[in-house]
């Protein structure tokens, strides 16, 4: 027991540090595309946010959630997520930056720790269920622990 809650520890905290590292392409993209380039605040958004998902997905299915289910399968449950996720979020920030007045960066940050949590949930209970630690990087790790 006390081996699957380490090793759940260790699946969160290598989320959080690859959602991180996306949440930082996220912000530049998103600085240059609303600052250097003066695309409308829902576009920078959207733009940034469709990189930072491509990337958080492609290193989490990989080394956080080491999944060797179909990739394709997998990122149709992710765009499946995002098909809700992305209209909810983007129409959030509308309201809270244009309406509400809010800071453009703050509404961002707050929609990325809204994204953080949903996401990771939605991956571990729907995107990799029943595929959770079954690629090659994992069975080599279940090998030397066997040895």
């Amino acid at each position: 027991m006390q081996a699957q809650r380490k090793k759940e520890l260790m699946r969160s905290l290598k989320f959080l540090l690859f959602s991180l590292s996306a949440g930082a392409i996220q912000l530049l993209t998103f600085t240059l595309l609303n600052e250097l380039v003066h695309l409308p605040y829902w576009a920078s958004y959207l733009a940034a946010l469709v990189l930072s998902v491509i990337w958080n997905f492609t290193l989490n299915r990989r080394f956080t959630f080491r999944s060797a289910n179909n990739v394709p399968v997998a990122m149709l449950k992710v765009a499946a997520y995002y098909a809700v996720f992305t209209p909810l979020s983007t129409l959030l920030e509308k309201y809270l930056t244009e309406t509400a007045g809010w800071n453009e960066y703050l509404v961002t940050f707050l929609n990325m720790v809204l994204n953080f949590v949903t996401e990771y949930l939605f991956d571990t209970f729907v995107v990799f269920r029943g595929a959770i630690d079954t690629n090659d990087l994992a069975k080599k790790e279940a090998e030397r622990a066997n040895r």
